[in-house]
């Protein structure tokens, strides 16, 4: 061990973070500032590591002098939007973090129905300023999700049948590379970039600002939520899904199975909740859609009303608190005939405890419409979309409940239609190899090799790698 050399390296870093420093609106947070276990923490409570150094931008231009010092150092560089990533991309061990969760600006431009969002903002931010003026930005369903790492990967959520994936309302993005170059990427300027942006993560670069189309929507939205006890889960699941053979693209819905919070009252029996919002002025219409699945099989509880949009995305905040333990499995299904149907309440009648749900989104309407091969996003085939997920307090549950959550998952596979869905997935980043044939697993060969050649080009060294990473020809695998 050559200690001269190891405190020479130690000294360099020392004196690089310090000319960072200088060089920045925002702050560099080391281990020995009192604000660093606050700076270092992100949602996913598993997550525990430890950061050579955390740094606040303060600006947009804070993010290339950033991604300087990670290039010359060669430690390994985290970028952090909102923080919310299940898989804990948003951290890493000794290495740096990027976190722009300070930047949540979001501009509205009314007449053209244009919002542009930075890199921090969450989902609240964005539906607080959009809902003033009528509008909306399809997004997820809890509100403290970051906006950065929801789009770039997806963006699933209650309209998506009415409007698309969230990348499919992007627009155009600016985009900080590995190099430290600006680009902006849109259909008509870098398109294939900006195909591989909608999708493919955060791979490619820094994406510095979102601009997305917004669309109009009620002051007060449609929504309802049917519970049923086991006894009838098999009779609602079958008249769920014929119900949804033909919805109208205004109906979303779902379905989830809880343990509901221990505040209600109700003990530890599992429910199955139908979910629906209707995103159209015409409530009456959507009453109608909502009575015919009511009246298939009627519901041990429910609630139906309007309800203002911000207030229906944060309904689930309480259940998610920041420092929640969380896990996360997913997989697209073909269908729910009687065989899933048997598997799905077979799983979930083993859930006697609060802290795991098992969600099917709705797929189809205009997520279906759009060409497979527009976006990166793996696939638009799926009639339903299954996430397991977890979140719970106790860390003495880590293995059992990610066990279950596994075993779910598996137990589903007989059903499971192409690709997964990347912000599902809630596996610890492992090994470079590990990680990366996760990534091809999920997006297929095809458009797999078609994100390698933009990794190629836009990030040849694999500087951005703490992802679902897409590896690039020749980088090596660095863990």
């Amino acid at each position: 061990m050559n200690t001269a050399q190891d405190n020479s390296g130690t000294e360099d870093l020392r004196r690089a973070l310090q000319e960072l420093g200088k060089r920045l609106v925002g702050s560099v947070i080391e281990p020995q500032d009192p604000l660093y276990d606050e700076a270092r923490a992100v949602w996913n409570g598993m997550i525990d590591r430890r950061p050579r150094a955390v740094i606040r931008a303060g600006a947009v231009q804070d993010i290339a002098p950033v991604l300087e010092v990670a290039r010359n150092t060669g430690l390994a560089l985290a970028v952090r939007g909102g923080g919310h990533s299940i898989a804990g991309h948003g951290t890493v061990e000794d290495g740096l973090v990027l976190d722009l969760g300070a930047l949540r600006s979001v501009e509205v431009d009314v007449e053209r129905r244009l919002v542009t969002v930075a890199p921090g903002a969450r989902l609240s931010d964005v539906d607080r300023a959009t809902t003033a003026h009528g509008l909306v930005v399809p997004l997820g369903e809890v509100s403290m999700t970051g906006v950065a790492g929801l789009t770039l990967g997806g963006g699933v959520g209650w309209l998506t049948r009415t409007h698309g994936l969230s990348l499919d309302n992007l627009v155009a993005a600016d985009l900080v590379t590995a190099r430290g170059e600006h680009l902006h990427a849109s259909e008509q300027e870098n398109p294939e970039l900006f195909w591989g942006l909608r999708g493919g993560g955060g791979n490619f670069g820094v994406v510095s600002s979102f601009t997305f189309r917004a669309h109009p929507l009620p002051a007060e939205v449609l929504c309802a939520n049917l519970f049923y006890r086991p006894a009838r889960w098999r009779d609602a699941l079958r008249a769920f899904d014929r119900w949804a053979q033909e919805l109208p693209e205004e109906m979303n819905a779902g379905i989830t199975f809880i343990v509901l919070p221990p505040e209600l009252g109700v003990g530890r029996q599992p429910w199955m909740v139908l979910g629906c919002v209707w995103a159209s002025e015409d409530h009456d219409a959507g009453r109608g859609l909502i009575e015919r699945l009511r009246s298939a099989v009627a519901p041990d509880a429910e609630e139906t009303a309007p309800t203002s949009w911000t207030v229906w995305q944060s309904a689930m905040d309480e259940m998610l608190p920041p420092g929640s333990r969380s896990y996360l499995k997913n997989q697209p299904i073909t269908g729910l005939d009687e065989t899933a149907r048997e598997v799905l309440v077979d799983v979930a009648s083993d859930m006697t405890w609060f802290g795991t749900a098992i969600n099917i989104y709705t797929m189809g309407g205009a997520f279906g419409r759009i060409p497979d091969d527009a976006t990166a996003f793996p696939d638009r085939s799926a009639k339903y979309w299954v996430e397991i997920t977890g979140f719970w307090t106790d860390p003495a549950e880590d293995q059992r409940l990610s066990a279950f959550a596994r075993t779910a998952h598996a137990r589903l596979q007989p059903f499971a239609a192409a690709g997964q869905y990347v912000n599902f997935i809630g596996e610890p980043l492992a090994g470079a190899e590990e990680t990366a044939e996760t990534a091809r697993r999920a997006y297929g060969l095809v458009k797999y090799e078609r994100l390698v050649a933009l990794k190629n080009r836009y990030d040849p060294e694999n500087l951005f790698r703490l992802n679902h990473n897409v590896i690039p020809v020749n980088a090596g695998t660095p863990s």
